[in-house]
C-alpha cells in the first residue's frame, strides 16, 4: 500500500519499506436511527470515500444500510486510526446538515475497527457491497456481535443497544 521512494535513506542506510495496512471500519447513526434515506445514501458514500482519500487513505469500498455504514479503508503506516474515524463523522455529519438539509443526522459515538489480510480483501468487499440484501437476516446489533466474537474483541452487549 505504502511505499517510501526509492533510494530514501535513513541514518545513511538504504531502506525498502513495504505495508498493506487494511481496515474494516463499522460505525452507526446517532442511537441507530434510520437516518441515511435511500436518496441520498450513495452520495453520502461516494463522501465518506472522497474524505478517505483526503486523508490520504483508499477507499476500497464503503456500503451500509439506514443506520449504519462499512468502509474497507487501506491506510499508511503513519495514519492514526482513531483521528481518521474523528475526522470521517465530522466531515460527513457537517456535509449531511449542510448540503442534503438534515439537521437531526449524527454519528453515535465510538466504531468498530478490524485488521484485513490481503487474501481476505474480496470477500470483505463483496460483504460490504451486499448489506442491504445480508441486512434481511439479521440486524446491525447481531451483526456487530458476531463480527468481535469473530475477531475475538471483548465487549460489553449493553453498548451495542
Amino acid at each position: 500500500m505504502e511505499t517510501i521512494p526509492k533510494g530514501s535513506q535513513i541514518f545513511g542506510v538504504a531502506i525498502s519499506t513495504y505495508v498493506s495496512l487494511h481496515d474494516h471500519l463499522v460505525f452507526s447513526t446517532k442511537h441507530r436511527q434510520p437516518f441515511i434515506d435511500t436518496a441520498w445514501q450513495s452520495r453520502l458514500h461516494e463522501y465518506l470515500g472522497g474524505t478517505v482519500t483526503g486523508l490520504g487513505g483508499v477507499p476500497e469500498a464503503i456500503g451500509g444500510i439506514a443506520d449504519h455504514v462499512h468502509l474497507l479503508v487501506g491506510l499508511k503506516a503513519t495514519h492514526c486510526l482513531s483521528d481518521v474515524l474523528r475526522e470521517l463523522k465530522k466531515t460527513t455529519s457537517v456535509w449531511v446538515h449542510e448540503t442534503i438539509g438534515y439537521k437531526p443526522f449524527g454519528w453515535q459515538n465510538g466504531y468498530a475497527a478490524f485488521t484485513v489480510s490481503a487474501t481476505s480483501l474480496p470477500l470483505v468487499k463483496s460483504y460490504i457491497h451486499h448489506q442491504a440484501a445480508h441486512h434481511l437476516k439479521k440486524n446491525f446489533r447481531d451483526e456487530l456481535a458476531e463480527m468481535l466474537e469473530l475477531a475475538g474483541v471483548q465487549y460489553d452487549p449493553n453498548y451495542l443497544e
